[in-house]
Order: structure tokens, then C-alpha cells, then sequence
């Protein structure tokens, strides 16, 4: 593994808990930044803010359960690992039928999260070779300059006609496509279509927001936009986001 830290979100709504297991984690040395949540509402805010690689997720939570945080999580296009830490064995099957790394049993032993986060390093390891091997890109058009960009450069995607304005941190560019044919083509990257005119990256929405008059706008962390959603697409994106 390269010397990047890890960084980690724990979900409990219980304070003591998530002091315990920020104690635990401090200790290990491949531990950076910790942030912490009550409630899987939050978490989805921090998430989709701070973008950690590793979620130590309670199960037994007021309102969203982290079963269904999980879930919700797993259509993202770069989720983060799932680590349960529960006081219930019982769960442990459907944990693991999510994709979670490990499943820890309360109180937790500091051996035992050790072996935890030696899975975790094992899948980070993997995942960024499995990256590295193949950069998808999209061939975009900047004046009369032709030129190839990551896909996960990508912001949104806006509908000019029958092209696409390709919105990203350095800048927008053209496609000689419709956005419904963008929204087949990536679909599969984490791209979602909010609007008639508009298909956005989910992993770049950092807040939403609801006018007096129940129309919805996403905000997106990595350029200076808002994306409105219209009303015939809002149920899916709350759900996709998991605010319902």
C-alpha cells in the first residue's frame, strides 16, 4: 500500500460508542482523517462532502438503519468500504451479501479491528490497480480542438440541441451527442439524468436543496453550479441519494 491515509467515517448514534472506536482507530497508523455521524442521514452528507474510502457502520439506528445506508450507498459510482460494528451477530450474513469488508461485534477488540483494516488495505490495494489499469475516457470537442477526457473528470452534463455541454473542473467542452445517449453510455460511471437537460455525476452532488415551491437543486462540490431536478425525477433522485 502507498503511504496515503486512510480516511474513515464512523455511523453510531450512540456518542460513547463513537468515542470508544475513534480511541481504537487513532491508535493504528493507517488511520488520517476521522469524521463521525449519529444518524444515516448525516452520513450521506459527509459522504457525499468528504468522500471517505471506509464507513464503520452500526446497524441498529433511529430512522435509516445501516442495512439500508449500505444499500443506498452501493449505487454510488465510487462507494466507500463498509465495515458493520454491531451488537448483533445475526446480521452478519446480509452484511456480508452487501459487500462489507468485516463485521465487527461489539465491544471491539483493538487485535480485531487490526485484522479489519488489513482487509480493508487489501481491497483499497486492489481497487487502485484495477484504476490504474484502464482510465475511461470521452472524446470532447474545445473550439476547433479535439481532445480525450477522463470520465470521472465529469461534472454534469447539460443539453445543447443535439449536442452536450460537458461541464468539468477545467472547463466545458462539446459532444456530438444527445444527453439521452450520454446517459446510456454512462450510466454504468455514476451518472444519473435529474432533468430533461441535465445528466449528473452523483459522486459530485455536496448538497441539496428545496425552494419554498418543492423544487429541488443539487449543488456539485467540484465546479461552482446548481442542477435543478425536475418534478417528475425528484422521487428517484431522493432515493438514489437516500433522503427518503
Amino acid at each position: 500500500m502507498d503511504h496515503k491515509l486512510i480516511k474513515a467515517l464512523i455511523v453510531d448514534d450512540e456518542p460513547p460508542i463513537r468515542a470508544e472506536l475513534r480511541y481504537l482507530l487513532e491508535q493504528d497508523s493507517r488511520i488520517g482523517e476521522l469524521i463521525e455521524a449519529s444518524s444515516g442521514t448525516e452520513a450521506i452528507e459527509l459522504i457525499l462532502a468528504h468522500h471517505p474510502q471506509v464507513i464503520f457502520l452500526d446497524i441498529q439506528m433511529p430512522g435509516m438503519s445501516g442495512m439500508k445506508l449500505a444499500s443506498v450507498l452501493s449505487g454510488l459510482k465510487t462507494p466507500p468500504a463498509v465495515i458493520f460494528v454491531t451488537a448483533f451477530s445475526e446480521h452478519a450474513a446480509q452484511a456480508f451479501g452487501l459487500d462489507a469488508v468485516d463485521y465487527l461485534l461489539k465491544p471491539v477488540e483493538a487485535a480485531r479491528l487490526a485484522q479489519a483494516l488489513d482487509k480493508l488495505e487489501a481491497k483499497l490495494r486492489i481497487e487502485r490497480a484495477t484504476s490504474s489499469e484502464r482510465v475511461a475516457r470521452l472524446a470532447v470537442e474545445r473550439g476547433r480542438d479535439r481532445a480525450f477526457i477522463p470520465i470521472s473528470d465529469i461534472c454534469y452534463v447539460e443539453a445543447r440541441a443535439d449536442y452536450s455541454a460537458i461541464m468539468c473542473p477545467s472547463g466545458e467542452y462539446l459532444v456530438n451527442a444527445s444527453i439521452s445517449t450520454l446517459e446510456q453510455r454512462l450510466a454504468k460511471d455514476g451518472f444519473m439524468r435529474v432533468h430533461r437537460s441535465y445528466l449528473v455525476n452523483v459522486d459530485d452532488v455536496h448538497d441539496v436543496v428545496v425552494s419554498r415551491g418543492g423544487l429541488m437543486e443539487l449543488r456539485l462540490d467540484r465546479v461552482e453550479a446548481s442542477v435543478p431536478v425536475s418534478r417528475r425525477r425528484a422521487f428517484e433522485v431522493k432515493e438514489r441519494l437516500g433522503i427518503i
